[in-house]
């Protein structure tokens, strides 16, 4: 009997030992901040300012259109779970501001885009947006945005606050860089030619930055209608002005990107696709474009070899 009640003692030690030794490793990946980002640019962003002490999950990924996504069950207990979380806001999520405020109630939850000075935002023409939500295709807009994650991460974790200012300094050097290249890219194109044509209106930001004119299709959203009136008003502008180069974009379909070209060729004027950009979402994951730099890069290379 002793030899048995023996050998369940130490059966029991090991055991809680080896519970013990799991405890700790549970909590040195609990020491790491778990957060929950709507679009792919606020998670590439929160990783690079984050680092080590954060492990992140994004909501949306490649392809996705952020202002048709609904949340799912699975984004339900990401968010739930999740310390921190951080979306675009200005209506960007149109179809998840219900749960985000919600879910703001019971932990810190920062919509990056509204704390830019609204002076400095453009405005929407009409429907549900107040203004133009695509601000990080601005990188000195985007900048102030991201201001937002580095006070959200130090709020939450403040023993890593150099760590986190350190890492958003450095992130800050390398989009200065990056504005520095886009600008001297588009400075190349003659001035009579720089007019970006896409499938809605997700660049006006880039425009403005850049001395480009922008056109889409449809408006902010791809949520709002368009009918053959749109196209044929496009289709008049780009055989007056001579336009010969319209865009795709990652996240939306070609469908009415195409049925502008068909209207054009009816009327005599060849206009090729100039390429794909990345307007709402970003590249695959492990890609040059599954991140904000290298999205970035992408779509300035390739506006750039199509229209100048």
């Amino acid at each position: 009997m002793k030899k048995i009640v023996g050998i369940f003692l130490v059966i029991s030690l090991i055991f809680v030992s080896a519970c013990s030794k799991q405890n700790v490793n549970e909590e040195n990946d609990e020491g790491k901040l778990t957060v929950t980002t709507t679009i792919g640019q606020i998670a590439d962003a929160v990783k690079q300012i984050g680092g080590e002490k954060v492990t992140v999950n994004s909501l949306m990924g490649p392809g996705t259109d952020p202002h048709l996504y609904k949340a799912t069950q699975g984004d339900i207990a990401k968010l739930e779970k999740a310390d921190i979380i951080f979306y675009s806001g200005l209506h960007l999520e149109g179809k998840m501001l219900d749960v985000l405020e919600r879910i703001n109630k019971t932990k810190p939850t920062y919509a990056i885009a509204e704390a830019i000075d609204k002076e400095s935002l453009l405005s929407a023409n009409g429907g549900s947006y107040a203004y133009d939500p695509h601000v990080w295709f601005d990188i000195t807009l985007w900048k102030q945005a991201l201001e937002e994650v580095k006070t959200g991460l130090i709020e939450k974790d403040p023993a890593n606050k150099s760590y986190y200012e350190e890492n958003a300094q450095n992130y800050f050097k390398q989009l200065d860089e990056l504005q520095s290249y886009a600008a001297d890219e588009m400075a190349r194109i003659p001035e009579e030619q720089r007019v970006l044509v896409t499938a809605h209106d997700a660049f006006g930001y880039f425009g403005k930055a850049f001395n480009i004119e922008v056109m889409g299709l449809q408006g902010l959203s791809t949520d709002s209608e368009y009918g053959l009136g749109d196209v044929q008003k496009l289709v008049d502008t780009l055989v007056k002005r001579n336009i010969k180069a319209v865009f795709i974009e990652s996240s939306i379909s070609e469908r009415s990107i195409n049925a502008v070209i068909e209207g054009a060729k009816q009327k005599g004027h060849k206009v090729k696709i100039g390429g794909e950009l990345f307007s709402d979402a970003m590249g695959e994951e492990g890609t040059d474009e599954g991140t904000y730099i290298g999205m970035y890069k992408h779509n300035v290379k390739t506006i750039s070899e199509s229209i100048k």
